[in-house]
This record gives structure tokens, sequence and C-alpha cells, in this order.
């Protein structure tokens, strides 16, 4: 079909589609929506950015527009895809339509989200997690969803959400419309389509494994200290809204502090941003507001952004079915694009795995569909080799083989290397061993020591400090006496005791018999008395109090208690 008007949808949904600017339909909207308003179920999948989200929500809200009753449910991996399948719905909604909508996400309040569900909400979307949060609480009812969207299911599985799919699958009614969406379709998903999916109808637009023809990729052979500086080069080098993948989500923050420092106008995206946090850098993103947006692989899927003209992988993705993903932020709608990676020496195999996914046929081969890679000084080299670090084929052996090796002697370099069980090593100057004889390893001596001969046992060498002498047989070693300044070395049967105490100015040294010391003012006590400690008093802060036990009460103020004149007393001494 041609146009949109040829599915026979309602008038509110044409004139909305018609404010949407949308002509004619794509290949897996003119495949899918017919099947979609019949009410069978679709496994479907196409390339990025041909339109798989109006593919169903077009049939979604048309059914909602011709039932007064009944719930859609659709699913997303993250938050940003969820975001951009709402704002499609609300588009084809319109202004005035009585349907009311739910955003459920993880990283928002619950009161808000509580709100929106006391309406009684006929379109749900949002993610596994938060939805199955909900059910717990009761607070979402999904008996009368008829209704029900996976949008990039290969994701949702990738992330761990296959668990909470079948528990929100509990909560629904056996009688259901199921429809799955995918960029790729691995052999899990197809697995899972029967689980799932009730007699499905297979629709498929292209190859699923493949780049848009319309994208222009280069590759860069360069090592991992060196990318930064590349990036600065290439970043210079053109022109238009850039996105960079990055690996891990400190990373993308350290990146888009040194691009601002840089002079460039770059901004982060990650998980671990809060979520009206990301929705603001994306809304500027759209507004270009800024050039470079920085992003771990939560924005490779289903991100719509018509401005981004170049996509550079600084990292090389963990799963080679995301690079297509990657690639398809750009080009959207037909449009050109352009594709920059990175691929360092420690990125060999996951470069590989790409290569392998997008073109099977290519064994081992690094040239690209783009005409080969580019080293970093620029050459294009098409080459054969395995991985980046020349790795040789490894000979297999084909039946029982004889023995390798002689004994007496190690292998040589053409000789088929034995099992490690069997293969022996030898140090520099060692000689082989005899039949017989077991390997030891080769004793190494400090510089000044001698080998031990045969009977003897090694022994560590004894160090002595400077001006010692080594102990003769018989004699054990003893730590070397240090004395303080002043002090003498005490001689043979002395035994050695510690300087003499230091005294204050002004306070003498007490003899053995006296053994204490009084400062100055301080009388020494006599015989007999005991001494006690000198009583301080802060005279600002001490308050007179009596002691416990003593009333006086009545008494005037020239009359004094005893407690009161010992108090004085001490105070004076």
């Amino acid at each position: 079909m041609k146009t949109f008007e040829g599915f026979g949808l309602s008038q509110a949904l044409n004139q909305s589609l018609a404010r949407m600017e949308y002509k004619s339909p794509t290949p897996i909207q003119e495949k899918a929506i017919p099947l979609a308003l019949q009410g069978q179920d679709i496994l479907g999948s196409a390339q990025t950015g041909t339109g798989k989200t109006a593919a169903f929500a077009i049939p979604l809200v048309e059914g909602l527009l011709r039932s007064p009753r009944g719930t859609a449910l659709v699913l997303t991996p993250t938050r940003e895809l969820a975001k951009q399948v709402l704002d499609v719905i609300h588009q084809l909604l319109g202004r005035q339509s009585p349907i009311k909508t739910a955003f459920i996400i993880g990283g928002e309040g619950m009161g808000k989200q509580l709100s929106q569900l006391r309406v009684q909400p006929r379109i749900i979307v949002g993610t596994p997690g938060r939805i199955n949060d909900h059910l717990q609480r009761g607070s979402l009812k999904l008996h009368d969803t008829g209704f029900l969207v996976l949008d990039e299911t290969d994701r949702m599985l990738d992330m761990g959400f296959g668990v909470q799919i079948d528990k929100i699958l509990k909560y629904m009614p056996q009688q259901r419309q199921t429809l799955m969406f995918s960029a790729t379709m691995p052999d899990e998903i197809i697995r899972l389509s029967a689980k799932y999916l009730k007699n499905p109808q297979r629709v498929s637009v292209g190859a699923t494994n493949v780049v848009a023809v319309n994208i222009k990729q280069d590759v860069i052979r360069i090592e991992q200290d060196k990318k930064y500086a590349e990036l600065v080069t290439q970043l210079h080098a053109r022109n238009g809204s850039v996105i960079i993948f990055i690996k891990t989500k400190h990373g993308a923050e350290r990146m888009a502090k040194n691009l601002r420092r840089d002079g460039f106008e770059a901004d982060a995206l990650h998980g671990d941003l809060r979520q009206n946090k990301r929705n603001t850098v994306m809304k500027n993103f759209r507004d270009m507001n800024f050039r470079v947006l920085v992003a771990t692989d939560i924005a490779a899927r289903g991100l719509d952004v018509p401005h981004i003209e170049h996509v550079i992988n600084y990292d090389l993705p963990q799963v080679a079915e995301d690079y297509i993903h990657r690639m398809g932020r750009t080009a959207r709608a037909g449009a050109t694009g352009s594709a920059l990676s990175f691929v360092s020496s420690q990125e060999g195999r996951k470069w590989h795995a790409i290569v392998k996914l997008l073109d099977p046929a290519q064994k081992s081969q690094d040239q690209h569909r783009s005409g080969g890679e580019k080293r970093q000084d620029g050459n294009r080299q098409n080459d054969n080799r395995r991985g980046d670090n020349n790795r040789k084929k490894k000979h297999h052996r084909k039946g029982p083989s004889p023995a390798r090796f002689d004994r007496d002697k190690p292998f040589s370099r053409g000789e088929e290397r034995p099992f490690r069980d069997e293969r022996k090593t030898f140090r520099d100057e060692d000689k082989s061993f005899k039949d017989g004889d077991r390997p030891f390893k080769k004793k190494f001596f400090k510089d000044g020591d001698k080998p031990f001969r045969d009977g003897d046992k090694p022994f560590k060498k004894k160090q002595f400090r400077d001006g010692e002498k080594s102990f003769k047989d018989g004699d054990r070693p003893f730590k070397k006496r240090s004395f303080r300044d002043g002090d003498r070395p005490f001689n043979d049967g002395d035994k050695p005791f510690r300087k003499k105490k230091h005294f204050r100015d002004g306070d003498r040294p007490f003899n053995r018999d006296e053994g204490k010391s009084f400062r100055d003012g301080d009388k020494p006590f006599k015989d007999g008395d005991k001494p006690f400690k000198k009583k301080h008093f802060d005279k600002k802060n001490f308050k007179k109090k009596p002691f416990k036990g003593n009333k006086f009460k009545g008494r005037g103020d020239g009359q004094r208690s005893s407690g009161q004149r010992g108090n004085d007393f001490r105070e004076m001494a």
C-alpha cells in the first residue's frame, strides 16, 4: 500500500498520521499492520530505523479506539526506549483523546506512578522490573490486558529480563494478542516465540544481521592509550552531531569531562544517572544544545535522533549484535551517515565476532564492506590475518602419534610439541637429567657464598653490622647493644640499665629512701606523713560548695560551716 488510508484506520488516527507527516508506510509497516489489525500474533524483525515502533503502535491505538474495553501493555528493555515509544503513542492518540496512559519505569518515584494507575489507564508502557513491582504490590491489574508488545526482545533477554517477563505473563489472560519485534533474530528468540506466541506470523524485511547500505564504515587499528588523541582529531575533522559509544559508565563521565575541557560541547548518558537527568540530557541533545553525546549501550537501542550524522565506537561492544544497533543510531529514515570503529590489540576477538556476524562466509578476514580497514597512518590494508596478533593456526593431531622427542635432549623447533606432562624444560647451563633421575631446581647463591658440598645443607649467610666480627664455631651470634649519648657500655657480669631519669628545672632527684619529687613551693612531707596531690582550682569557674551532710540553712553571711572553712583552708594551701 502506498498510503495509510488503505489500512482502513479510523478518522482520528488518520488525522494524527497526517500531523506526524507519515505519508507512506515502510516495508515493515506495510506487512505488519494488516496482520496485527486482524488479531494475529507477529514475530517481526527489520533493520534499525525502518519504523518498527509505528508498526506495532498504529494497530495498538486502532484496537483501543474500536473497543471501549481492554488495555495494552508495551515492554521495553530501557527507559529511553520506553519514553520514545510513549511519545509516539501520544502523537497517535492526539491531545483530545480520552484514552489515558501510564509510564512505569524504574528510577522514578512510586507516588507519581501510583497516581497514573489510579485513573485506570488503558495503555501502559514500561520496563519489566518496575511492572513486576506494581504487580506484587497489587497496584497494577492486567486481567483485562489483551494486547502485549515485546519490543527489542533480544535485548531484554540479554539483560536478564526473561524471568521478569515470565512472571508478568502469569498475570495476563491466556487469550491475548502478542507482538514481538527486534532488529536481530538470534536462534534463542525463535525458540522463545513458541513460548510467548500462538501461531505467529513471521514478518521479516531485509537481512537482520546487516548494517544499512547508506552508512559509510571505517575501521582504525590503534592501541588503547592512543585512542583519545585520535578521537579528538576525528572530531575536529567531522561536522554535525556525534554519538560516542564507550564501555563503562565511569568512562563515559570521564570522557565527557575531558571533551568539555578540550573545547567540545559534550555530555554523558549512562545507567547511573537519575531519570530526570537522563531526560534532560536527551532533550538537550535532540534540541542540538550540544554536539557530542558520550553514551553506554543503553543508547544503542531505539534511540531516534534524526540529526545524528556520526557514530564512533570508542570501545567495541561486548555482544556482536549490539554493533548493528549502534550503527542504527545514524542514517535514520533513509538519511546517510558514517561510522568509525577503534580496534585495539585487546579487542581482536570482539572484532572477529562482529565480522563473522555481518558476513558468515568471511571467516577470518578483517576487511569490511567499506573497503578494508585503515591503520593510524591512513593506509588501507586488506589482510587475512586472524584477529590482531598474528596468531598461527594450530596443528591438530589426527590419530595416535609416536614418541615425539628424545628424553636426553630437548625437542627441536620444527618438531611437534609433546604433552605438558611429558615435556621437560631446562635452565641455562643445566644439563639434561639421565634416566631414573629427577630434575631439580638450580640453587642460586648470593655473591661471596660458596656452593655446598654433598651431604652439607645450604644455610643462609649471617650478616653483621659494621665493626662486628663473625662469630666462631660454637658461639652464637648476638645483637649488638646500643647506648645513648653519654652512656657507657656495661662490663662483663653487669646488666645494662636505662639512663637516669630527667627532672624538670627546680626539681631534685629523689633518693632511694625518699622516692618523691616536689614542685616549686611545695614542702617535703615529714616521716609518718603521707604525700597528697596538690589541689588545683580555677578561680573563674570554681564554685564553693559545702561537703555533703553539712546543713547550714538559716545561717547568716558571717557564719561559716566547718565544710566551708575546710574549703578555704584547701584554697590557701
